[in-house]
């Protein structure tokens, strides 16, 4: 999950595996695969590192049940 702020300042986190598309016009709107679709304060770019920065802590400490004891 990502932490994101909507317009009326009010924090979000929404689950970017589900992120479709992010774009930015001139709002950053966040597309679902679900079809949802919301308007956050963070730029496409922030979106973006937000992600990876979730991608990358998934991948070194979200498996822990695939160590070998």
């Amino acid at each position: 999950m990502i932490e994101v702020t909507k317009l009326n300042d009010t924090k979000l986190l929404i689950n970017a595996e589900l992120i479709e598309t992010v774009e930015e016009t001139p709002d950053t709107v966040i597309s679902f695969v679900t079809g949802k679709k919301i308007i956050v304060k963070e730029s496409r770019q922030e979106v973006k590192n937000l992600v990876i920065l979730y991608k990358r802590d998934f991948m070194t400490t979200g498996l822990p049940w695939l160590e070998k004891e």
